[in-house]
């Protein structure tokens, strides 16, 4: 049985920075209103003149992670994209990193797990790797939120909250039975699926509709968040995934290191380290930064974890998320 282990990181953001205090252009909002709720002070969001998109950010991290692996890019045989802003409707975003690589005719296969999509990812890495079947594979979480954002006062709830960004990681085959991933955990429970979700343009609410009906009123093609709902679900789901991974590797919340929760809101990363009684050297926040960049938040911040010298060799690291679907799950990994 082989070990997957993460070889590479990079991360990339877009140079735009957008402060609370930038949001008040376009909504009634102010910086302490923003801070109070969840911790944000500033986020990053692609310039319209620039040439990044989902697939180009997560081709600008791949890069960084591929040359820290030590690896050709030709020797990357499968792509795993996580993301909920494909640059288009269809094809999905792999093909793109595929292509803007210029790697073999590899396999690529999205991941649509919204904010747990880089665990899911991660997990399908590790059994991929596992049982034989590829040796290096890149795994992407890219986010292009802005575009798609309701900048207005009726939209502030959400519009608030989301960054763009993407994060890369290398996940290679190893032999060293000592490091790499010890297990991941993965659960959902669609029966909360509209409470954080975008209906439309959809299968289920075409473009032609949306625009015979040309209701002035109709939000169903921005995000929605029933924010005291997801919240109330996250701080859970999220004790839930690391205890379980806790368990599975006979470990005590004293032996993690590190742990990488998803970015999604300060507040609920506080709630689970005060009830892990975990020190701050213990956990990893950069959302006061970038915001929430979905499948791109760990990514990011494990990145950005490792190259501050906060994870070294022999470290338990955790990375646990809760997202849209509702979809969470952790990893958990011997650096």
């Amino acid at each position: 049985m082989y070990r997957a282990r993460i070889t590479g990181l990079g991360y990339y953001v877009p140079e735009r920075v957008v402060t609370n205090n930038d949001l008040k252009q376009w909504m009634d909002t102010s910086d302490e209103w923003i801070q109070e709720r969840t911790g944000i002070q500033e986020r990053r969001w692609i310039d319209p003149n620039t040439e990044d998109t989902t697939s180009v950010m997560g081709v600008k991290a791949a890069k960084i992670a591929i040359e820290r692996s030590g690896i050709n890019k030709d020797d990357i045989d499968f792509i795993l994209f996580a993301t909920l802003s494909p640059d288009m409707y269809f094809p999905g975003g792999g093909v793109r990193i595929q292509d803007l690589l210029g790697l073999p005719t590899i396999g690529a296969l999205d991941v649509r797990n919204q904010c747990s999509g880089f665990v899911y990812a991660m997990s399908i890495a590790d059994q991929f790797i596992k049982t034989g079947m590829y040796k290096n594979i890149l795994v992407i979480g890219s986010e292009n939120h802005s575009g798609g954002l309701e900048k207005s006062t009726r939209g502030r709830g959400v519009t608030v909250i989301f960054g763009d960004g993407a994060g890369a990681a290398v996940v290679s085959r190893s032999e060293d039975e000592t490091r790499g991933i010890l297990s991941t955990h993965l659960h959902s429970e669609g029966v909360h699926a509209k409470e954080l979700s975008l209906i439309g343009p959809s299968t289920g609410r075409w473009v032609d509709t949306i625009m015979e009906e040309n209701d002035p009123e109709d939000t169903s093609y921005y995000p929605y968040m029933n924010g005291q709902f997801v919240f109330k679900h996250a701080v859970v789901r999220f004790s839930e995934a690391i205890m379980e991974g806790l368990q599975a590797n006979n470990l005590t919340s004293e032996d993690i290191d590190m742990l990488i929760p998803h970015q999604a809101n300060l507040r609920i990363a506080q709630f689970v380290q005060k009830k892990f009684k975990l020190s701050d050297d213990q956990v990893y926040n950069n959302i006061m930064k970038y915001g929430n960049t979905t499948a791109a938040s760990i990514p990011i911040a494990l990145t950005e974890a490792w190259e501050q010298g906060k994870i070294k060799e022999g470290d338990t690291v955790v990375l646990a998320a809760f997202g849209s679907g509702f979809t969470w799950g952790s990893v958990f990994l011997k650096w």
